[in-house]
């Protein structure tokens, strides 16, 4: 079992310059480096632009403030992408049009300009920050696949029931970054309970998960009939009377929208383990 359960950590443990294999999104920079850059990028465009304009003439110089817009909304959120809109509208109205250092606009064909400026940056915003987030769930759909792959290969060369279910926390706990509870069950009863994430269940909660084992259906924390317990549970009901309950312990503030997914598939692989295990088939000798 320390054999499997040491090769599944190096296929989940991210290396110190790799994107970890989660299915959670990676930690991003707080609000305030997001508007921060914002400014500093629209600063810096705005000396360039104003330095340009001083020595020659160029059309269509207010582009130049795209670029900001573009950058933000690719790296940060969409908040700093608007904001970066409109200081580049801001700014353009301020040091490039007549009167200079005034958000007066003398000539309306500035005001058309300015307009346009700031309804290019809306929409290059707008855009920037969805394809920035079709990437990043892109890469997690792409470490999800490759984790679930390193599980499946695992949990079928586990030579124990016990290393099974050991391997199946290590997998869920990579997949949510939460608490795990994997509580295995046998005519009714616990017989043990394999954690990762510190949390353990409580009696109250194991009567939870074996009311879900018994319907067959997922019990969610706070919901009847889990109203007190901490643990989101999913039954794993096999062909070999040797039943499963998958216990996950989600911040509220911080839940996954859909969980069942990757829990129905790690579920699947699971019981087809334990069916491999422990079917009478798969231990049967052929006669010579």
């Amino acid at each position: 079992m320390a054999g499997a359960n040491s090769k599944l950590r190096r296929d989940i443990t991210p290396k110190p310059d790799a994107d970890p294999l989660l299915g959670s999104p990676p930690l991003e920079a707080p609000a305030v480096v997001g508007y921060l850059a914002s400014f500093a990028m629209t600063a810096l465009a705005t000396f360039v632009a104003v330095g340009v304009d001083r020595e020659v003439t160029i059309p269509n110089l207010s582009l130049i403030f795209v670029v900001p817009v573009i950058i933000t909304g690719v790296g940060f959120s969409l908040g700093p992408s608007l904001f970066s809109a409109v200081l580049g509208a801001l700014a353009y109205n301020f040091f490039l049009t007549e009167p200079r250092y005034s958000l007066a606009v003398d000539d309306p064909a500035n005001i058309w300009a300015i307009g346009l400026l700031f309804v290019v940056g809306l929409i290059v915003s707008g855009v920037a920050h969805t394809s920035g987030r079709r990437a990043t769930d892109a890469a997690h759909l792409r470490r999800q696949t490759i984790l679930l792959q390193g599980y499946s290969r695992d949990v079928v060369a586990a030579d124990n029931t016990e290393a099974i279910i050991s391997i199946t926390s290590q997998a869920l706990a990579a997949l949510f970054q939460v608490p795990v509870a994997v509580i295995f069950v046998t005519g009714g009863e616990v017989v043990s309970v394999n954690r990762v994430g510190g949390v353990e269940p409580q009696e109250g909660e194991l009567e939870a998960a074996r009311s879900s084992l018994t319907t067959g259906t997922a019990a969610r924390a706070g919901i009847y009939p889990a109203l007190d317990s901490r643990f989101d549970f999913w039954p794993v009901i096999t062909a070999v009377g040797q039943d499963v309950v998958i216990g996950l312990v989600f911040n509220p503030d911080d839940r996954p929208s859909e969980p069942d997914t990757l829990v129905d598939i790690v579920a699947g692989i699971l019981a087809l383990a334990l069916y491999r295990r422990h079917s009478p088939v798969s231990h049967k000798v052929a006669s010579p």
